[in-house]
Protein backbone atom coordinates (compact mmCIF):
# COMPACT_ATOMS: atom_id res chain seq x y z
CA UNK A 1 0.00 0.00 0.00
CA UNK A 2 1.30 3.44 -0.92
CA UNK A 3 1.82 6.30 1.53
CA UNK A 4 -1.14 8.05 -0.10
CA UNK A 5 -3.33 4.98 0.36
CA UNK A 6 -2.27 4.69 4.00
CA UNK A 7 -3.14 8.34 4.50
CA UNK A 8 -6.53 7.91 2.82
CA UNK A 9 -7.32 4.86 4.96
CA UNK A 10 -6.32 6.69 8.14
CA UNK A 11 -8.37 9.68 7.07
CA UNK A 12 -11.41 7.51 6.42
CA UNK A 13 -11.05 5.86 9.84
CA UNK A 14 -10.77 9.21 11.57
CA UNK A 15 -13.82 10.45 9.68
CA UNK A 16 -15.86 7.39 10.68
CA UNK A 17 -14.83 7.77 14.34
CA UNK A 18 -15.77 11.45 14.22
CA UNK A 19 -19.15 10.57 12.70
CA UNK A 20 -19.71 7.92 15.37
CA UNK A 21 -18.86 10.41 18.11
CA UNK A 22 -21.03 13.07 16.51
CA UNK A 23 -24.12 10.88 16.24
CA UNK A 24 -23.75 9.45 19.75
CA UNK A 25 -23.24 12.80 21.47
CA UNK A 26 -25.90 14.47 19.31
CA UNK A 27 -28.52 11.95 20.41
CA UNK A 28 -27.60 12.38 24.06
CA UNK A 29 -27.90 16.13 23.74
CA UNK A 30 -31.23 15.92 21.91
CA UNK A 31 -32.74 13.60 24.51
CA UNK A 32 -31.26 15.70 27.35
CA UNK A 33 -29.22 12.76 28.60
CA UNK A 34 -26.50 15.39 28.62
CA UNK A 35 -28.35 18.10 30.50
CA UNK A 36 -28.50 21.71 29.28
CA UNK A 37 -25.54 23.63 30.66
CA UNK A 38 -23.52 20.51 31.51
CA UNK A 39 -19.79 20.69 30.75
CA UNK A 40 -18.50 18.28 28.11
CA UNK A 41 -15.10 16.77 28.83
CA UNK A 42 -13.61 15.66 25.51
CA UNK A 43 -11.02 13.43 27.20
CA UNK A 44 -13.61 11.55 29.26
CA UNK A 45 -15.93 11.33 26.28
CA UNK A 46 -13.19 9.93 24.04
CA UNK A 47 -12.40 7.26 26.64
CA UNK A 48 -16.07 6.34 27.02
CA UNK A 49 -16.61 6.05 23.26
CA UNK A 50 -13.32 4.27 22.66
CA UNK A 51 -12.03 6.82 20.17
CA UNK A 52 -9.29 9.44 20.20
CA UNK A 53 -9.73 13.02 21.30
CA UNK A 54 -9.40 14.32 17.73
CA UNK A 55 -12.62 12.66 16.46
CA UNK A 56 -14.44 13.91 19.55
CA UNK A 57 -13.21 17.45 18.99
CA UNK A 58 -14.31 17.27 15.35
CA UNK A 59 -17.72 16.05 16.52
CA UNK A 60 -18.01 18.91 19.00
CA UNK A 61 -17.23 21.44 16.25
CA UNK A 62 -20.15 20.09 14.23
CA UNK A 63 -22.41 20.12 17.28
CA UNK A 64 -21.55 23.77 17.85
CA UNK A 65 -22.73 24.55 14.32
CA UNK A 66 -25.94 22.67 15.21
CA UNK A 67 -26.37 24.97 18.26
CA UNK A 68 -26.28 21.94 20.57
CA UNK A 69 -23.01 22.84 22.30
CA UNK A 70 -21.16 26.10 22.89
CA UNK A 71 -17.44 26.61 23.49
CA UNK A 72 -15.85 29.37 25.53
CA UNK A 73 -12.13 30.22 25.50
CA UNK A 74 -10.37 28.94 28.64
CA UNK A 75 -13.68 27.61 30.01
CA UNK A 76 -14.45 24.64 27.80
CA UNK A 77 -17.45 23.22 25.97
CA UNK A 78 -20.98 23.02 27.37
CA UNK A 79 -24.37 21.71 26.29
CA UNK A 80 -26.45 24.68 25.20
CA UNK A 81 -29.34 25.85 27.33
CA UNK A 82 -32.77 24.95 25.98
CA UNK A 83 -34.34 28.34 25.35
CA UNK A 84 -38.13 28.07 25.29
CA UNK A 85 -38.32 31.53 23.74
CA UNK A 86 -36.88 29.99 20.56
CA UNK A 87 -39.98 27.84 20.12
CA UNK A 88 -41.78 30.34 17.87
CA UNK A 89 -38.72 30.85 15.65
CA UNK A 90 -38.06 27.13 15.32
CA UNK A 91 -41.72 26.40 14.61
CA UNK A 92 -41.92 29.14 11.98
CA UNK A 93 -39.14 27.49 9.98
CA UNK A 94 -40.49 23.97 10.46
CA UNK A 95 -43.99 25.04 9.39
CA UNK A 96 -42.52 25.97 6.01
CA UNK A 97 -40.07 23.12 5.53
CA UNK A 98 -41.76 20.04 7.03
CA UNK A 99 -44.69 20.25 4.56
CA UNK A 100 -42.19 20.79 1.74
CA UNK A 101 -40.32 17.61 2.72
CA UNK A 102 -43.56 15.65 2.99
CA UNK A 103 -44.76 16.80 -0.44
CA UNK A 104 -41.39 16.05 -2.05
CA UNK A 105 -41.35 12.61 -0.45
CA UNK A 106 -44.87 11.89 -1.71
CA UNK A 107 -43.80 12.92 -5.20
CA UNK A 108 -40.30 11.45 -5.42
CA UNK A 109 -39.93 8.50 -3.03
CA UNK A 110 -38.75 5.26 -4.60
CA UNK A 111 -40.92 2.12 -4.51
CA UNK A 112 -38.60 0.62 -1.87
CA UNK A 113 -38.90 3.74 0.25
CA UNK A 114 -42.70 3.74 -0.08
CA UNK A 115 -42.73 0.16 1.19
CA UNK A 116 -40.54 1.21 4.12
CA UNK A 117 -42.89 4.09 4.93
CA UNK A 118 -45.87 1.71 5.03
CA UNK A 119 -43.98 -0.76 7.22
CA UNK A 120 -43.09 2.04 9.64
CA UNK A 121 -46.73 3.18 9.72
CA UNK A 122 -47.79 -0.36 10.60
CA UNK A 123 -45.24 -0.53 13.43
CA UNK A 124 -46.40 2.78 14.86
CA UNK A 125 -50.04 1.69 14.85
CA UNK A 126 -49.09 -1.55 16.61
CA UNK A 127 -47.52 0.33 19.53
CA UNK A 128 -49.46 -0.29 22.72
CA UNK A 129 -49.44 1.79 25.90
CA UNK A 130 -48.04 2.25 28.41
CA UNK A 131 -44.91 3.25 26.56
CA UNK A 132 -41.90 5.09 27.86
CA UNK A 133 -42.19 8.75 26.87
CA UNK A 134 -38.56 9.01 25.79
CA UNK A 135 -38.79 5.88 23.68
CA UNK A 136 -41.77 7.45 21.94
CA UNK A 137 -39.71 10.56 21.27
CA UNK A 138 -37.05 8.37 19.67
CA UNK A 139 -39.78 6.97 17.42
CA UNK A 140 -40.74 10.54 16.54
CA UNK A 141 -37.15 11.32 15.55
CA UNK A 142 -36.93 8.14 13.46
CA UNK A 143 -40.10 8.97 11.54
CA UNK A 144 -38.98 12.51 10.74
CA UNK A 145 -35.60 11.28 9.54
CA UNK A 146 -37.32 8.74 7.29
CA UNK A 147 -39.50 11.41 5.69
CA UNK A 148 -36.47 13.64 5.12
CA UNK A 149 -34.63 10.74 3.49
CA UNK A 150 -37.62 10.01 1.26
CA UNK A 151 -37.69 13.67 0.16
CA UNK A 152 -34.32 13.13 -1.49
CA UNK A 153 -32.88 16.62 -1.01
CA UNK A 154 -29.73 16.50 1.18
CA UNK A 155 -29.71 20.26 1.76
CA UNK A 156 -33.31 20.20 2.94
CA UNK A 157 -32.52 17.17 5.10
CA UNK A 158 -29.58 18.87 6.82
CA UNK A 159 -31.67 21.94 7.62
CA UNK A 160 -34.67 19.98 8.86
CA UNK A 161 -32.60 17.66 11.05
CA UNK A 162 -31.03 20.68 12.73
CA UNK A 163 -34.38 22.28 13.55
CA UNK A 164 -36.07 19.00 14.45
CA UNK A 165 -33.24 18.40 16.93
CA UNK A 166 -33.86 21.79 18.55
CA UNK A 167 -37.61 21.13 18.66
CA UNK A 168 -37.08 17.71 20.24
CA UNK A 169 -34.91 19.22 22.99
CA UNK A 170 -37.71 21.66 23.80
CA UNK A 171 -40.21 18.80 23.89
CA UNK A 172 -37.98 16.69 26.14
CA UNK A 173 -37.62 19.62 28.53
CA UNK A 174 -41.37 19.58 29.23
CA UNK A 175 -41.96 15.87 28.63
CA UNK A 176 -42.99 15.19 32.23
CA UNK A 177 -45.54 18.02 32.09
CA UNK A 178 -47.47 16.89 29.03
CA UNK A 179 -49.92 14.00 28.59
CA UNK A 180 -48.67 10.89 26.84
CA UNK A 181 -47.04 11.73 23.53
CA UNK A 182 -48.30 8.44 22.07
CA UNK A 183 -51.05 10.28 20.18
CA UNK A 184 -48.55 12.76 18.79
CA UNK A 185 -46.33 9.94 17.56
CA UNK A 186 -49.21 7.87 16.19
CA UNK A 187 -50.31 10.85 14.07
CA UNK A 188 -47.37 9.88 11.91
CA UNK A 189 -49.01 6.69 10.63
CA UNK A 190 -51.53 8.51 8.43
CA UNK A 191 -48.85 10.96 7.29
CA UNK A 192 -46.53 8.14 6.27
CA UNK A 193 -49.32 6.43 4.34
CA UNK A 194 -50.23 9.65 2.53
CA UNK A 195 -46.61 9.97 1.45
CA UNK A 196 -46.42 6.31 0.43
CA UNK A 197 -49.61 6.76 -1.64
CA UNK A 198 -48.14 9.78 -3.43
CA UNK A 199 -50.79 12.17 -2.04
CA UNK A 200 -48.77 15.38 -1.98
CA UNK A 201 -51.58 17.67 -0.83
CA UNK A 202 -52.63 15.50 2.12
CA UNK A 203 -49.02 14.83 3.11
CA UNK A 204 -48.20 18.53 3.16
CA UNK A 205 -51.32 19.41 5.13
CA UNK A 206 -50.76 16.69 7.72
CA UNK A 207 -47.10 17.63 8.15
CA UNK A 208 -48.13 21.22 8.87
CA UNK A 209 -50.80 20.09 11.33
CA UNK A 210 -48.25 17.94 13.10
CA UNK A 211 -45.85 20.86 13.60
CA UNK A 212 -48.53 23.26 14.78
CA UNK A 213 -49.91 20.62 17.14
CA UNK A 214 -46.41 20.24 18.59
CA UNK A 215 -46.14 23.95 19.32
CA UNK A 216 -49.62 24.10 20.85
CA UNK A 217 -48.87 21.17 23.16
CA UNK A 218 -45.62 22.74 24.33
CA UNK A 219 -47.24 26.10 25.02
CA UNK A 220 -49.99 24.46 27.05
CA UNK A 221 -47.32 22.77 29.19
CA UNK A 222 -45.46 25.99 29.96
Amino acid sequence: MTITAHAETAGASAASFAEQAYLTVRDRLIMLEIKPGDPINDTALAAELGVGRTPVREALKRLEVDHLVVSYPRRGTFATIVDITELADVSEIREQLEPLAARRAARDASPAMRAKLRETADRIESLSEPLDQRELMRYDITVHRLIYEAAGNPHLTDTLIRYDNLATRIWCLVLDKVPSVAGHVKEHADLLRAIADGDEETAGRMALEHVTSFETTIRQAL
